[in-house]
């Protein structure tokens, strides 16, 4: 039996929905999804497996013209997603008309590797606005096989997936048959406490926030986690705790539950606020957090 196996890179702008196809592709919730821009940091690998395939599907932040040291470092992982893919998915939303930055697209139009448009969010439009959008992006990116989607609603998802497999080159697999991704257990609790931070708190706060796991203790029924959310400023770690610790409390509820979805076990989780000043614009601590270039 012949065996596929390769890079299949999802690129767009912020808010388009690349984290949710992922995570319909997987089946499993491995990228925070939230309404804000700017929720996806860092490049995600998540890993589909089959007796003849391996797909290894790369989530990576929406594209930016960078402000900051930390935003530098996410578009280098979108740049990175370029140099490895063996097919690359340009995801883009109805009304959409072009890409943040224009080195960018002309690396999509001038791509060697079959490239992917998917016109995310159809279940928002109408028919006369689709078959207008779909004129629009076959001009704009005439080497690109274009699908409308709902990745919310998985409507045309596996049949993309099933095209995505059929153009995958022969290849042995890349990782062992039963790894679901490249990030370790302590990345995905970080992720899960910063998307409640993204979605309890408003303005710069989330995006002033990074988070660390200094203790993941997995017992036979049970995990134990202790994290710090690191801040910037002495006013944001008020704001992030709330009176009588009460934000806080709810942070680690919430993400406690969703913890416990995803590694399916109890979990218990002790929460911490620390000042780490200018982190976003630090070297040192932008590799610290793996941020790294």
């Amino acid at each position: 039996m012949t065996h596929k196996a390769g890079f299949v890179n999802i690129i767009g702008n912020p808010n388009v929905g690349k984290s949710t196809l992922m995570n319909a592709f997987i089946g499993e919730k491995l990228s925070i999804i939230t309404s804000k821009a700017q929720t996806t940091r860092h490049r995600i690998l998540g890993i589909v497996n089959g007796d003849d395939f391996q797909v290894i599907l790369s989530d990576t932040p929406g594209i930016i013209k960078p402000a900051y040291e930390l935003q530098e470092s996410m578009m280098g992982f979108v740049k990175s997603a370029f140099e490895d893919a063996d097919l690359l998915i340009y995801m883009v939303e109805i009304g959409e008309k072009e890409l943040k930055d224009e080195a960018f697209f002309t690396k999509i139009t001038s791509a060697k590797i079959p490239v992917f448009l998917l016109l995310n969010k159809i279940d928002q439009s109408n028919q006369e606005q689709l078959e207008e959008q779909v004129q629009f992006w076959a001009e704009k990116v005439p080497n690109a096989e274009i699908y409308p989607i709902s990745a919310l609603k998985n409507f045309n998802v596996r049949e993309v997936f099933d095209r995505l497999v059929e153009l995958l080159p022969v290849s042995p697999a890349f990782y062992p048959k039963d790894q679901l991704t490249d990030k370790p257990e302590r990345f995905f609790v970080n992720e899960a406490i910063r998307e409640q931070i993204l979605v309890n708190y408003k303005k710069e706060i989330p995006y002033s926030v990074e988070v660390e796991t200094e203790e993941f203790v997995e017992d036979e029924d049970i995990i134990r986690i202790r994290s710090v959310i690191m801040v910037e400023r002495d006013s944001q770690k008020g704001i992030i705790i709330g009176h009588k610790g009460s934000a806080l409390k709810r942070v680690g509820t919430e993400a406690r539950k969703e913890l416990e979805k995803f590694f399916g076990k109890k979990i218990h989780i002790e929460l911490y606020v620390k000042i780490n000043k200018n982190w976003r614009s630090n070297q040192h601590q932008l590799k610290r957090f793996g941020y790294n270039k």
